[in-house]
């Protein structure tokens, strides 16, 4: 499945990456995504890390396909591997009613719709992001629906999506509800320009006022909601790492293909210490990143939560590609800062990663408390 994936990226995507249709701010437009997954359905490479019975590849399986999803910026959307859909997808799959999976899960597992999970907060009203304890957007159940209020910030992929996972706190604790989008109950205040433009339906800052959802779209229990996320958020972030270090493998081989053919001071660029130490480095890194990635997905794959590893991981893995893809641009000069390539994409791209999915410095932080609780049970 993996070389399938990768075969149909390199011929049918990759050739995409020109294409003109984006949106405001650079991001593919629905219709040229619904292109691309009819081509992906097509070549039997939709959504490939869902078997046709329902159930996921194990985590290192589905590294092999989501690397290769991610050779291009736009191969995880095409193959409908690419966040948040493939988070929600895990989600849904291991939480979500069979009525509401066939209502919410099916369409989005087909590659017919989006999704958009709305959990993040704005800063100036207070609201939850890296520390989801802070969330404010409330629920209270009234007749036969939960009303739900509040604010959400940063929701990538709103504008277009056709599913939304809504995170509240009600009186028993935070909930979940699945609701259809658009709703005329949920109002975008704004879809700023960001750094990274592959994500389609941008990321949207929206005002909740007066949403009810009926009773039967609650996910799960009511109170569980952050036990919910936790579900999710190991191999969601995993999954970044995944799909982005494909994304740098291919912007390594740009950069090694322009630095053999490219002359200077009377040798191709590679010969010169400076540069090919630079793609050496590179080497060494992205298998790390690799081996990082299979450690932390053989831990989920024991059934453990993995939350510690998976924060290594991300911390690891967004450190080295951001390391990666800046070496990989002062190799090509002022090639690699133009859009002949999409190196000075994949660049901008792990920038955001490495604030995606918890900064580093939040993932260091939550390590460092564990150690010091380790240290004291030990002295203890």
């Amino acid at each position: 499945m993996a070389d399938r994936v990768e075969a149909f990226v390199r011929k049918i995507v990759i050739p995409c990456e020109t294409d003109p249709r984006r949106d405001h701010h650079g991001a593919p437009t629905d219709d040229l995504v619904r292109e691309l997954r009819d081509l992906a359905r097509e070549a039997g490479v939709l959504t490939p890390h869902i078997r046709a019975d329902g159930t996921h590849l194990s985590q290192r399986e589905t590294a092999v396909v989501l690397i290769r999803s991610g050779l291009s910026p736009l191969g995880p959307v095409a193959c409908n591997t690419a966040a948040p859909d493939e988070g929600n997808m895990f989600l849904l799959g291991h939480v979500a009613s069979p009525a509401l999976k066939a209502r919410f899960l099916e369409p989005v597992r087909r590659g017919e719709a989006r999704s958009a999970f709305l959990m993040t907060e704005p800063a100036e009203w207070g609201g939850a992001g890296a520390d989801p304890s802070m969330l404010k957007t409330t629920c209270a159940f009234d007749g036969t629906d939960w009303v739900i209020n509040g604010r959400k910030a940063f929701i990538t992929g709103y504008q277009g999506a056709r599913v939304g996972i809504v995170m509240a706190r009600a009186d028993e604790g935070a909930c979940m509800f699945l609701v259809d989008l658009p709703d005329p109950a949920i109002r975008i205040e704004r879809i700023p320009n960001t750094i990274d433009t592959s994500m389609p339906g941008g990321h949207a800052s929206l005002a909740l006022e007066n949403l009810r959802v009926p009773a039967d779209q609650l996910l799960g229990s009511a109170g569980k909601g952050f036990e919910y996320a936790q579900i999710r958020l190991s191999p969601a972030r995993l999954s970044h790492c995944m799909r982005w270090l494909g994304a740098c493998l291919r912007a390594q081989e740009i950069a090694t293909d322009y630095a053999c053919r490219r002359q200077a001071f009377g040798k191709p660029l590679i010969e010169h210490e400076g540069v090919g130490f630079m793609l050496a480095e590179n080497h060494i890194e992205l298998k790390q990143a690799q081996l990082m990635i299979d450690w932390c997905a053989g831990v989920l794959d024991q059934g453990h939560l993995g939350t510690v590893e998976s924060s290594m991981t991300k911390v690891a893995v967004s450190e080295a590609l951001m390391r990666v893809a800046d070496r990989c641009v002062q190799v090509m000069g002022g090639t690699g800062v133009s859009d002949a390539t999409i190196v000075e994409q994949v660049f901008r791209e792990i920038r955001a990663f490495r604030i995606y999915d918890g900064p580093t410095e939040v993932h260091k932080w939550s390590l460092a408390r564990k150690l010091k609780r380790q240290w004291s049970q030990t002295a203890g």
